[in-house]
């Protein structure tokens, strides 16, 4: 997990999300019970992490904090 990568997560733990990292890799994102996005631990598309902030916010998350 990168340095960008590490802020968003300690902002969507701050703000009451939940995030899980499965045995791959991956980041699941969950709020109050539901999955909200996932997050590539390693992604190759710069895009990325851009689309699983913007899911985020439509769930209430607040970027940047």
């Amino acid at each position: 997990m990168d340095k960008d990568m590490k802020k968003v997560v300690k902002a969507l733990k701050a703000q009451g999300f939940d995030v899980e990292v499965t045995r791959k890799g991956h980041l699941m994102v969950y709020r109050e019970g539901r999955l909200v996005t996932t997050f590539s631990g390693t992604a190759s598309d710069w895009r990325a992490m851009k689309n699983g902030i913007a899911k985020a916010r439509r769930a209430g998350f607040k970027w940047p904090p």
